[in-house]
């Protein structure tokens, strides 16, 4: 009976044994799996702070060239700032000189451009709408269109009127004006550049070129009182004679 119980209990303290062996080893296991789950974690952080410190470097890196992209746009604008600065104080300069005007025929014609009708041919007639210039039409083809001076000075052509020329088959001219610029009359004394026998019109320290079709036509002489019509909205270099008074 003795025997029995000592061989019972010593059944139990080998199956005791095992038990505690078998929790050991699974212990040791997960003991093992977390220290690779730790060795694992270690690694992964640092590649993190590997790719954070190199997204830095690179934000730093495209911040840096985006300050400069932008510093370099900044100096760009600053230039160009002072280009328009100085090209408006040469136009007011251009203003102020004796005889020249404020507004070019260019500037009046890229105004009237967007009004002008494109170059049409119909029945062997070629019809173009352009602006006079105060000696000639600009065409909204870009080119330019001789005008008799007779024609213009019995018209009283102003700078800045919105003509039609027709061009016939056999080549005949005939000019329509189709868009009267607003005029203002000036009236001025008549003289004359001797150097190339350019005939002016002047009124306090402001003059125009006159054609001499349009003196000859009145028979003006240097001294005589001309009235003259000018653009009442631009300056302008040319007018066109309404009428001459003879001096005394």
């Amino acid at each position: 009976m003795q025997n029995q119980n000592k061989n019972k209990i010593l059944d139990e303290e080998i199956k005791l044994n095992e038990e505690l062996e078998e929790e050991l080893e699974i212990k040791e296991e997960n003991d093992f799996n977390k220290s690779e789950l730790k060795i694992e974690q270690d690694e992964s952080t640092d590649k993190n702070k590997e790719d954070d410190l190199s997204d830095r470097t690179k934000e730093d890196s495209n911040k840096g060239k985006n300050d400069d992209i932008n510093e370099k746009i900044e100096y760009v604008k600053i230039q160009l700032l002072k280009i328009e600065s100085q090209a408006k104080q040469a136009l007011k300069y251009l203003e102020s000189v004796h005889g020249l005007p404020g507004k070019t025929e260019f500037s009046q014609y890229e105004e009237k451009k967007a009004d002008l009708a494109e170059t049409k041919e119909t029945e062997g007639q070629k019809i173009i709408e352009g602006v006079f210039n105060g000696e000639e039409m600009v065409g909204a083809d870009g080119k330019r269109y001789s005008i008799s001076s007779n024609y213009a000075s019995k018209s009283k052509l102003v700078e800045g009127d919105v003509l039609k020329l027709i061009i016939d088959s056999d080549g005949t001219f005939v000019y329509k004006q189709i868009g009267p610029i607003e005029r203002k009359r000036v009236f001025c004394a008549l003289i004359q550049n001797k150097e190339n026998n350019q005939y002016y019109a002047m009124e306090d320290g402001d003059r125009w070129k006159i054609l001499k079709a349009s003196v000859t036509y009145f028979k003006g002489e240097v001294g005589d009182e001309i009235i003259i019509l000018i653009p009442k909205e631009h300056k302008s270099q040319w007018a066109a004679v309404e009428n001459i008074v003879k001096k005394a």
